[in-house]
């Protein structure tokens, strides 16, 4: 098992992964009855794609010898309703590395853009995916 949710009331949620007993609170956005005061679960799913690219780049990364610490990414969801769903994803990824070769730059982000959860998410979700190597 990889991790436990608990519903706590009020549109809440609380998830522990067990492994390490770290825990995340998930509240219902504003535009959907909640408070917003955390990570709606949608908020998540993109949020893990960002978090995903930069993992796996950060993998290759290392194996290439290449470092890109202090990597950010910005991340906007965009939602649709009849059904509610994410639509769309916006990564903008900023990484360090702009004196890398090309070839290295893009291994790096063919990567990132094949990472698992990429290949996790319905096709119908638009991921928009941009690098600024800095």
């Amino acid at each position: 098992m990889t991790s436990q949710v608990s519903y706590e009331g009020n549109l809440r949620t609380t998830a522990v992964h067990l492994k390490s007993d770290n825990r995340i609170i998930t509240d219902a956005p504003t535009d959907n009855n909640g408070k917003g005061q955390a990570f709606s679960p949608t908020d998540l799913v993109a949020t893990g794609l960002a978090s995903c690219i930069l993992t796996i780049m950060g993998i290759r990364a290392t194996k290439m010898g290449i470092n890109i610490d202090g990597a950010k990414a910005e991340v906007t969801k965009h939602m649709v309703s009849d059904p509610r769903r994410i639509s769309k994803i916006d990564v903008v990824l900023s990484l360090p590395g702009a004196d890398l070769v090309d070839k290295d730059k893009a291994i790096l982000e063919k990567v990132g853009l094949t990472c698992p959860v990429a290949q996790s998410l319905h096709p119908d979700i638009e991921q928009h995916v941009s690098f600024t190597w800095t």
